[in-house]
């Protein structure tokens, strides 16, 4: 059973620094962790509606660049809604297994370091973490966010791929 405490929009990124856990001491998944956390609520509707909650709480390990609700409410008005359609699957998978990278990788790991790195969507995806860490042109608003199937990095805007 998890422990979870009352969220309050103010906690979150605390709460998230600390990892939900469960009785046993062990960290939730990406899923989980995502889903208690109350600022993923888009995130985690459509990763439901794109079919990938079975491998994103799989063993990983993965590097998700996580866009917060506030990501997505900066999307065009009624972006969120087509992707959501069945008919738009495919786009959304796709936007979203851009987000995500194999492997578990920390930000002091690609601390001062520029480059590319290949998303399981298949496009590569720049990293600059010389001033910051800007993924794409995103930028890392909470870094290292750990998880038992690997890592969550919050980012202020969704990502694309070149479609």
């Amino acid at each position: 059973m998890n422990i979870l405490k009352s969220i309050t929009v103010g906690a979150v990124a605390i709460a998230m620094a600390m990892s939900v856990a469960t009785a046993a001491g062990t960290k939730s998944d990406i899923v989980d962790t995502a889903s208690s956390a109350g600022n993923f609520n888009t995130l985690v509707t459509a990763v439901k509606a794109a079919g990938l909650v079975d491998t994103l709480k799989g063993p990983g390990p993965f590097t998700v660049f996580a866009p917060s609700d506030e990501a997505f409410a900066r999307l065009p008005a009624g972006t969120v809604q087509d992707l959501l359609k069945p008919e738009n699957k495919s786009k959304l998978v796709a936007i979203l297994t851009y987000h995500v990278v194999p492997g578990k990788v920390m930000s002091k790991d690609i601390a001062g370091k520029k480059m590319m790195v290949k998303s399981v969507e298949g496009s590569e995806i720049a990293v600059d973490a010389t001033n910051g860490v800007r993924i794409d042109d995103a930028k890392v608003v909470k870094a290292d966010i750990d998880t038992s199937n690997g890592v969550i990095h919050v980012i202020d805007k969704v990502i694309m791929p070149k479609m």
